[in-house]
């Protein structure tokens, strides 16, 4: 059944890509561009079931995407993604999750003037508060030169596998007041319904101003009418000083406003949710780049838990040499010290890329290295260890490119953990 779905996800994108380019007028589809990039992964490691101990499990995935004509263009358009997946060890470590899924898949009709734009069919929706999967349409579009307005209505797609979609909706919106690139307002609204039964109701606010002296402000704030409470802020300001990036931030959370959607709906925050707890966070990030070959930064980041009144600060300094193209060898160095001996631990982290190490071959080699030392032991391990080691090469001037990596870790979920995959990625226009 796997590999039907699998097959089935793929020629379902090929067939929607050719009917459409057979049922515009020629001279249309010979206008449109036609991409289509596949990606698909082979991935191989060991877990342990009920029954057995070091089961390998063996999945591939692939991933299809499908553009006829070009986003945000002139006139109309036609975005396909989505992903299936197989087990070659054909165990039941997949049994209860998802093998096929439609990411998106939309017609776009866009016009020039106003900068009209329309979406119908399976889309992502990222407007002020909003950040969901939704079936339905959705439209943006300039009002005069300093206001805009974006609007959506459907579907949830996260609701879909609960008791259907009977009673199922989401609607919600934004309008925004800007003045060129020195600063945008704006205002959002959601509401979602499953099964009939209001969900979620909120209010955001966003804002960016373009400040002089090379500050900028920018961040939002959302507001659940359910609770009558703030379920989040987050603001930061950039600061330009020379040869210096600084960025302060702020952030507060109360997990029952933020995570809240309903008692009949399930909620992989929902331990969260119920707890009433909520967090603070505070900080700054430094970022040093006299020269175009380094990067040296530090960052300090404070956190405050409301309910468990336990705080912790996590202090990194950062080092990134550029060599040519997308060469670069960096490492971080961190600690993090807090009230509970949980937030008690040195994180230390070396990476490198090397793009290209034969000019004739368009090849590159990485690898990352992490290791945590706890002040106080989790089950059993005061440590824990990753590595990764991978290798790919380009090919047919860049379109089809290949990937291999190996990742092995220790730690206390996993005594010895090794994890391979190989990636083909390649990119092809008709």
């Amino acid at each position: 059944m796997n590999r039907w779905r699998l097959t089935l996800l793929s020629l379902s994108i090929c067939v929607t890509v050719i009917l459409i380019s057979h049922i515009l007028p020629p001279v249309a589809a010979a206008a449109m561009p036609v991409e289509i990039q596949s990606t698909t992964l082979f991935r191989l490691f060991q877990r342990d079931n009920l029954t057995n101990k070091d089961e390998s499990v063996a999945p591939v995935y692939e991933y299809l995407q499908a553009d006829i004509g070009q986003y945000n263009t002139k006139g109309l358009s036609l975005h396909l993604y989505g992903w299936g997946r197989t087990d070659l060890a054909r165990n039941d470590y997949y049994e209860d999750n998802s093998t096929a899924e439609l990411l998106y898949g939309y017609l776009e009709y866009t016009r020039p003037f106003s900068n009209l734009n329309l979406r119908l069919g399976r889309q992502q929706i990222v407007a002020g508060i909003a950040n969901d999967s939704i079936d339905g349409l959705s439209l943006f579009t300039n009002l005069g030169d300093k206001f805009s307005l974006s609007a959506y209505g459907g579907f949830p797609v996260a609701f879909s596998t609960i008791q259907g979609r009977s009673g199922d909706y989401i609607y919600g919106g934004r309008i925004a007041h800007h003045l060129n690139s020195r600063y945008a307002i704006g205002l959002s609204y959601q509401q979602l319904s499953n099964d009939g039964d209001k969900q979620n109701q909120q209010l955001g606010i966003d804002t960016a101003f373009k400040l002089p002296a090379g500050i900028s402000l920018s961040g939002r704030s959302s507001y659940n009418l359910e609770n009558d409470g703030w379920g989040e802020h987050f603001y930061e300001v950039p600061v330009t000083l020379g040869d210096f990036s600084i960025r302060p931030f702020f952030e507060k959370y109360d997990y029952r406003d933020y995570f809240a959607y309903g008692n009949r709906t399930p909620n992989p925050f929902s331990i969260l949710t119920q707890s009433n707890e909520g967090l603070t966070t505070y900080g700054t990030d430094i970022l040093w780049g006299k020269t175009s070959k380094w990067d040296i930064g530090a960052k300090v980041k404070h956190f405050t838990y409301h309910v468990n009144d336990d705080t912790a600060t996590y202090y990194a300094g950062l080092v990134t040499w550029h060599g040519a193209a997308l060469t670069q060898i960096g490492g971080e160095l961190g600690t993090m010290q807090g009230d509970a001996a949980k937030n008690n631990y040195l994180l230390s982290r070396l990476f490198f890329y090397w793009d290209r190490p034969n000019e004739r071959l368009g090849s590159f080699v990485s690898g990352d290295l992490v290791y945590a030392l706890y002040d106080e032991s989790i089950y059993g391990k005061d440590s824990s260890f990753f590595a990764s080691l991978g290798a790919g090469q380009r090919f047919f001037k860049d379109r089809l490119e290949l990937k291999l990596s190996g990742d092995y870790s220790v730690d206390p979920n996993f005594d010895s953990d090794f994890r391979g995959m190989l990636v083909m990625n390649y990119r092809f226009g008709l």
